[in-house]
């Protein structure tokens, strides 16, 4: 599939199923922690530079973002966890939001997971890629801010992050970079085979 990822526009912001976009577009959920680089990663995989808006302050998405990709696919950037200055109560409603989403949805076709390649999983990470794995849903993990690291040292963090995920071999792991685009073309390589 060719898709031309200049067509692309933020669709609508959801917060439950009666306000999903109703068709058969297959979509790739995006899912990390609130500060791991999601906007950066959608925006460097559109070749925009602020469709989606990167924040000083995580835990700015709220809602589920839609966003529109040539008419073939779109991504969807779920809230980001694991950010403390959320009320409990607030981070329930996201989880309930996020899970009704990741297990309901016939259009979900994968899960993009980015984790920081510098750091360990956070048990959030950890958590989130065993319930995408419980539920069979394909995950890619990518490992966002390669450029903070030495490239002789990427396969020492790669080893961590799936060691300490029990990552399984059959996924997809990324190296991924916004600032110098690392990682880009296999990120696309593994989506668009997911769709």
């Amino acid at each position: 599939m060719e898709i031309n990822t200049h067509n692309a526009e933020i669709l609508l912001s959801a917060a439950n199923k009666s306000h999903y976009p109703q068709d058969e577009l297959p979509e790739i959920a995006l899912a990390g922690r609130s500060n791991v680089g999601k906007s950066s990663f959608i925006n460097t995989m559109l070749n925009r530079k602020n469709l989606a808006r990167t924040s000083g302050k995580p835990g700015k998405t709220q809602l589920l973002n839609f966003f529109n990709i040539d008419d073939k696919m779109r991504f969807v950037d779920v809230p980001g966890y694991g950010y403390a200055r959320v009320s409990k109560k607030e981070r329930e409603k996201w989880g309930r939001m996020i899970e009704e989403y990741l297990t309901t949805r016939e259009n979900l076709r994968a899960v993009v997971s980015l984790v920081d390649l510098r750091h360990d999983p956070s048990a959030d990470d950890v958590q989130m890629y065993e319930f995408l794995k419980y539920y069979e849903i394909p995950v890619i993990i990518v490992a966002t801010k390669a450029d903070k690291i030495p490239r002789g040292k990427w396969n020492k963090h790669e080893s961590a992050i799936k060691k300490k995920l029990n990552f399984d071999p059959s996924d997809d792991f990324i190296i991924f970079s916004s600032v110098n685009k690392a990682g880009m073309e296999q990120a696309w390589d593994a989506i668009l085979e997911k769709l």
